[in-house]
């Protein structure tokens, strides 16, 4: 059986990365936004209030962490841009998917969010040159990060969480 936690198996980096990889990975973010809306597409409030998996998010908290996490990214690809390995606070995603906004903020506003954030972002990303992706952050917990591994952490990301909604839906037949 499939592990529902990862329904595109765990992330993993074999960097250094091609430039056409990169491309790959930025293209992948782009389509997030797009694929998101198309997994949320037409389900009931009850439906986005079904967890993807046994004590998962619901099909709603999922659709608000994607930008709340995207942000923290774009955010964090900027001082890493403008800083010496800048030290980055990582967030209690547990605890930002319980917030009142997660909870009853309607799903368009996530995406609308989502559209707008990856426009920025991806601009961002196809102006960088090959030095830029060697710049890093310092990540508390997982130490020097490389914008290059960032990329592909963020590319999966997105494909990861629309596969759990995907997956569901598949599973329930919607």
């Amino acid at each position: 059986m499939t592990d529902l936690r990862y329904p595109i198996g765990k992330f993993h980096f074999d960097g250094p990365s091609t430039k056409d990889q990169r491309h790959k990975l930025m293209d992948d973010i782009a389509a997030a936004p797009a694929n998101l809306r198309a997994a949320v597409k037409s389900l009931s409030e009850q439906q986005l209030d079904t967890p993807y998996r046994p004590d998962g998010w619901t099909v709603r908290q999922v659709a608000h962490h994607l930008p709340d996490s995207h942000l923290n990214a774009y955010v964090r690809f900027k001082l890493a841009l403008t800083e010496e390995e800048p030290m980055i606070k990582p967030y209690a995603e547990d605890r930002w998917a319980q917030l009142a906004d997660t909870q009853t903020t309607p799903v368009e506003v996530s995406l609308q969010l989502l559209d707008s954030l990856h426009d920025r972002w991806v601009r961002l990303l196809r102006s960088l040159e090959t030095e830029h992706w060697k710049r890093s952050f310092r990540h508390p917990e997982l130490g020097l990060v490389s914008l290059e591994k960032n990329l592909a952490i963020y590319a999966w990301h997105g494909r990861h969480h629309v596969a759990h909604i995907i997956s569901l839906r598949e599973r329930n037949g919607w």
